[in-house]
């Protein structure tokens, strides 16, 4: 029982907590609502869990080969990050909540939650560190059962980020209020992946 309450709080600490997926969740929350962000948070979570099982399942030996491998993520990963603010720093001041836009491309998808977390190193570092705590040399049971509540842990997590930003509609009555949010969501995804780059190379 010890051992679910860990796994549990590491999962929710590490699903929680602010980062790049979680500022686009909240943006995407405030301008197309909770059910439109549902198809990112999907993608986020099933890229997460899938990138956990693919380092917990043999991968981590062959970074253990080649330390500068999260250095090079960090470079793709920053690239990517700065792609999506410049999407959310450029979208429309007009919320899109109640009205379907198959045309509106700055929406978040499914596929660009996954790429995110693969491109992340907040998630590949998270993921290594889940492996290096819950795996058992002899057998992947704990393993297994670890990522199995961090995907339940991970979706109810980014689905509470998207419900806030659907929460923040409520102060965003305003053009120019939307217009400052987009570019506030936007410049800090920016700053976050600057940050990265700056955390590797020093």
């Amino acid at each position: 029982m010890s051992l679910l309450i860990a796994m549990f709080s590491f999962s929710l600490a590490m699903s929680i907590s602010p980062g790049p997926v979680n500022m686009v969740i909240v943006s995407s929350g405030a301008r197309y609502g909770i059910r439109k962000t549902f198809a990112f948070v999907s993608g986020a979570t099933i890229g997460f869990t899938l990138l956990l099982l693919f380092i917990g399942l043999g991968f981590y030996r062959v970074m253990d080969v080649y330390p500068h491998f999260l250095k090079y993520l960090a470079v793709a990963g920053a690239l990517f990050i700065i792609y999506m603010g410049y999407l959310i720093a450029s979208s429309k001041p007009v919320l899109n909540i109640n009205e379907p836009n198959p045309k509106e491309h700055n929406q978040p998808t499914f596929m660009q939650g996954f790429l995110l977390q693969w491109l992340n190193p907040k998630a590949w570092i998270a993921c290594v560190a889940g492996v290096s705590l819950f795996s058992m040399p002899n057998s992947h049971q704990a393993f297994l059962t670890f990522s199995l509540i961090y995907f339940l842990v991970c979706y109810l997590s980014l689905f509470a980020w998207s419900v806030l930003g659907n929460k923040v509609t409520i102060l965003l009555s305003s053009e120019f209020r939307l217009r400052l949010f987009n570019h506030s969501m936007g410049g800090l995804l920016i700053i976050t992946a600057c940050f990265l780059l700056y955390s590797q190379f020093s």
